[in-house]
């Protein structure tokens, strides 16, 4: 058990620390990709809807329907899993939508946005204000996603991978959203990364408090409740984040086919692996 706790951990600190690569992106690409964003993006979005579907919903049902019988069992999944998509609706719900990171703009686009407002200069208090509040944001979103990562990493770590590396792809553009202006407020890379790096910790520290509040009551049925609310969170993130985000760069049709992809790619994995 202890090793699964670490390998969950690791995975989920990974996927969060992602930020950092978007970070990266920013500083040293003078034009942004949008055909591999779009692609990647849909590609996350594919993997998390069919995971959700297929097996996180699938195995929460098969679980409650042990306990509670086939009927009650399937309406305490449903339950759940709509129970999970109001809670991460309520925390997107809370941020204004100027500063919210899912708001995806290119590369350019960002350091353009922090230079100007409204045709004039942009104060560099300003800049650094978007760029901490940005990070801030993303460490509210990121608590529930790495609650998500690792309990389902704790409890299938093949499935935990798949997860990691979809939220890692989703939050690429988050870091790019809070290194640009940190960036332009300062003139340091150093502090720019730091931020977008130190925004992407809110990943794990949900995972660890997540884990200590539930593992009292973690049992077969807490389980089935935990991976149909799990569900609901990364479906809710796949339609209102990923897609939104991928079709904003311009690409629908590869945002597409790389949703397909990431649908294709889990189900022969899983297939393969069981």
């Amino acid at each position: 058990m202890e090793q699964n706790v670490i390998y969950a951990l690791i995975l989920t600190l990974l996927a969060g620390l992602s930020t950092g690569i978007g970070s990266l992106i920013a500083f040293f690409a003078k034009r942004t990709n949008r055909t591999f964003l779009s692609f990647s993006l849909g590609l996350s979005a594919g993997v998390m809807i069919y995971i959700s579907f297929v097996e996180l919903f699938a195995q929460s049902a098969d679980i409650l329907s042990t306990d509670y019988g086939p009927r009650w069992g399937q309406i305490a999944a449903v339950v759940s899993f709509f129970g999970g998509i109001l809670f991460i609706a309520l925390i997107d719900r809370l941020v204004p939508s100027v500063d919210n990171p899912h708001e995806m703009r290119s590369v350019e686009s960002m350091r353009v946005e922090v230079k100007t407002l409204g045709g004039k200069p942009v104060h560099s208090k300003h800049m650094m204000r978007m760029g901490i509040m940005t990070a801030l944001v993303i460490g509210i979103h990121n608590f529930p996603e790495g609650i998500a990562t690792f309990m389902t990493a704790l409890e299938d770590p093949q499935m935990g991978i798949a997860i990691a590396a979809a939220i890692a792809i989703h939050n690429i553009p988050e870091g790019i959203a809070v290194s640009v202006p940190v960036y332009y407020a300062t003139g340091s890379r150093k502090k720019a990364f730091k931020f977008s790096f130190l925004s992407g910790l809110a990943e794990p520290v949900g995972a660890v408090v997540g884990y200590l509040i539930l593992l009292p009551f973690l049992s077969p049925a807490m389980l089935g409740y935990i991976f149909a609310a799990i569900a609901g969170i990364m479906v809710y993130i796949s339609l209102d984040e990923l897609l939104p985000a991928a079709h904003e760069y311009g690409k629908h049709h590869v945002a597409i086919w790389g949703l397909i992809i990431g649908m294709a790619v889990m189900a022969v994995s899983l297939v393969a692996f069981q």
